[in-house]
């Protein structure tokens, strides 16, 4: 128990350190802001942070959640996406254990909140960051079985949006789209991707009612239900079974 308490404290602050990247890739990325360089400063008075306002989660409490120099507010979008990358990666851990993909896995889950968070904010999903969920998610125990199940999951994507444009005479399902499902099934497998895509549609009825006329990024809702079915993958195929065959 001692050791699972030291792994479990261990992967937490990993998770949260990470989470401190994330909040790098979420803000620099869509700006086309190069990710190492300059180092980190207050975007509004522009004054280099010391590596003491950079220590995640707990600098931006002792901050107040203030600017150390200009005393402007810091979003609270911070330490939410490290806490959360945090509870990701723990959760992953107590669910598939110390196995040598662990990382991987996280990583493609930590690739896609940083998906979701740009995808709220602008709409639309970087390329580098989305190929990089996918290749995450393809590095695991039977690597072919994964990559069958993305390249299942792309081309019946491609497929559906061909159709659909067609009778449509519009675009429907873009590239990023694509490389989502296809991280959905590297990670899910068969039939669990199925209900990843059911339960995303579900999660996304009510903001989608309530907007209206108004755009709703659906990437947050397809990363929601992905993490939610790996995660209790066991139990809703059980459930997918009863209700297939009684």
């Amino acid at each position: 128990m001692e050791q699972f308490n030291l792994i479990s404290i261990f992967v937490f602050l990993f998770g949260i350190s990470f989470g401190s990247f994330l909040n790098v890739l979420i803000y620099r990325i869509p700006e086309g802001i190069n990710i190492a360089i300059p180092p980190s400063a207050c975007p509004k008075c522009n004054n280099e942070l010391k590596w003491y306002h950079n220590i995640p989660l707990f600098s931006w409490l002792f901050l107040g959640g203030k600017c150390a120099f200009c005393k402007e507010p810091i979003p609270l979008r911070y330490p939410l996406v490290e806490l959360f990358n945090a509870i990701i990666w723990l959760i992953i851990y107590l669910k598939i254990g110390l196995v040598w993909y662990l990382p991987f896995v996280a990583l493609s889950f930590s690739m896609l909140l940083a998906l979701s968070m740009i995808d709220l904010k602008y709409f639309a999903v970087p390329d580098s960051l989305n190929f990089a969920a996918l290749i995450f998610a393809l590095i695991q125990k039977d690597f072919f079985n994964h990559l069958i199940d993305a390249a299942i999951a792309a081309f019946g994507f491609w497929l559906l949006g061909f159709i659909v444009s067609k009778l449509a005479k519009k675009d429907s399902l873009g590239e990023a789209d694509i490389i989502v499902a296809a991280t959905m099934a590297a990670l899910l497998g068969f039939p669990a991707f199925f209900i990843a895509m059911f339960l995303s549609a579900i999660l996304a009825i009510v903001p989608s009612l309530l907007a209206k006329d108004t755009m709703v990024p659906f990437v947050p809702f397809l990363a929601l239900a992905t993490l939610i079915t790996y995660i209790n993958k066991d139990a809703l195929l059980q459930l997918l079974e009863v209700i297939l065959y009684g």
